[in-house]
């Protein structure tokens, strides 16, 4: 463990999973307390960025703001792609045209965040290795192991290490996953269900250049994103692909050689690109619903995945869990600064409401999207094609779905809107 020594006295707060939320939380709370707060970070891989690659993440202007805070944005800004314009279409796998009901891009009157795009894309590797390498600069500290159980214990809580160790610390953050030990240990509930459907994930080459475009083709199956990356590979041009699939259909489309996945690849990516490569990938991950009942237990706080689970349809994930750790950053911090304790049920509270109706919100509406688009009835195609059309000729509607794609409307956290702590 690499972690500095608090002064006698000192708080400390320890965090279960080493995802890039739980990076960015440990990274704010040492940057805001320095040795009055010893910030540890429990995870068997959390040092090592590569466990990350091949992923991507639209990461909306509310994630870049506290990015930007945390002195971490310009380490990763040579490595995004700001999305500059976002094209949805709804067609069949068939069909000989894809027409676009919707685009979003800068509309006109629209002054948010003085001209900035409302997302970037950003790889997960060079993301994780900058809040790693900051998080060291501050003197977080490392275990390389796993949590195996957390008993509070009177004004703590103790974590069991799987070395054999334990750590104690007042407040304990379960940000574990959606399969969250420590969650089910607390005997929190969970509502939850498993989608007939999976994501596959690739980087696609490709010969001509994207433009900041970003595509999502909504075909019966689910949708299909394309997402722009900056340029690169063996065409000179990238983009990520999340592409969601019937699970009883997905083992045959990717079990083929490389050149058959590519071909299913380029059915639905189309050649406007020019010419294809696979980059890297392709991955299948199981897609899931799911909401824990309640944010909190006895000095136990759930961050990211082991809170909440939502479809990938609207690239959301990362930024919830952004917005998570920017929350509980806040309620810490404000409990140290009027000498409370920081695992207080107190703080536990004022971080639920903070966060439990925008996690329920924006799971509902991905949920929604998902089952309405991932549908080939033909009254519903009607009726959502007339839907997307009628907001496409709307600007103020437009502006204002741009505004919470963006993270900008709201009661944000203060990290969410580029304040400090």
């Amino acid at each position: 463990m690499t972690a500095e020594t608090p002064r006698p006295g000192s708080r400390s707060l320890l965090i279960a999973g080493g995802g890039l939320p739980s990076l960015a939380l440990a990274l704010a709370l040492k940057q805001a307390h320095g040795p009055a707060l010893a910030v540890t970070v429990i995870d068997p891989g959390a040092a090592d960025p590569a466990r990350h690659r091949g992923r991507a993440y639209a990461v909306a202007a509310g994630g870049r703001r506290m990015l930007e805070r945390l002195g971490v944005w310009d380490r990763v800004s040579v490595a995004a792609e700001p999305i500059t314009e976002m094209v949805i279409s709804d067609s069949r796998l068939a069909d000989p045209v894809r027409p676009t009901f919707l685009t979003f891009g800068r509309e006109a009157g629209d002054d948010r965040d003085d001209g900035a795009p409302f997302a970037h894309m950003v790889e997960a590797e060079p993301l994780a290795a900058a809040l790693a390498e900051a998080c060291r600069a501050t003197g977080v500290g490392f275990v390389t192991a796993g949590v195996e159980r957390a008993v509070p214990d009177g004004a703590a809580i103790r974590a069991a290490l799987t070395t054999g160790d334990s750590l104690r610390g007042d407040l304990l953050v379960a940000a574990d996953g959606a399969r969250s030990r420590l969650r089910e240990a607390a005997r929190i509930g969970w509502v939850g269900w498993s989608y007939p459907q999976v994501g596959i994930v690739a980087t696609i080459g490709h010969a001509r250049p994207h433009g900041g475009r970003a595509v999502e083709h909504f075909l019966p199956s689910g949708p299909f994103a394309i997402l722009p990356l900056r340029d690169g590979g063996t065409l000179g041009h990238r983009s990520s692909i999340v592409w969601t699939e019937r699970s009883d259909e997905a083992d045959a489309l990717l079990s083929g050689e490389p050149d058959e996945v590519l071909a299913e690849i380029e059915r639905r990516f189309t050649l406007d690109l020019g010419a294809l490569a696979l980059e890297h990938g392709p991955s299948r991950h199981p897609l899931a619903f799911g909401l824990a009942r309640a944010y909190r237990a006895e000095r136990l706080a759930l961050l990211g995945d082991a809170a909440h689970v939502i479809h990938p349809i609207a690239g959301q994930g990362l930024n919830l869990g952004l917005a998570d750790a920017a929350a509980l950053a806040e309620a810490v911090t404000g409990a140290l600064r009027l000498g409370l304790d920081p695992g207080g049920p107190d703080v536990l509270r004022a971080y639920e409401r903070a966060r439990r109706f925008d996690s329920f919100a924006m799971a509902a509406a991905t949920d929604g999207l998902n089952r309405l688009f991932s549908n080939d009835a033909l009254p519903l195609r009607i009726a959502r094609d007339l839907g997307l059309g009628i907001v496409d000729r709307l600007p103020g509607l437009k502006r204002f779905f741009i505004g919470e794609a963006a993270a900008a409307r709201g009661s944000r956290p203060r990290l969410m809107r580029g304040d400090g702590l």
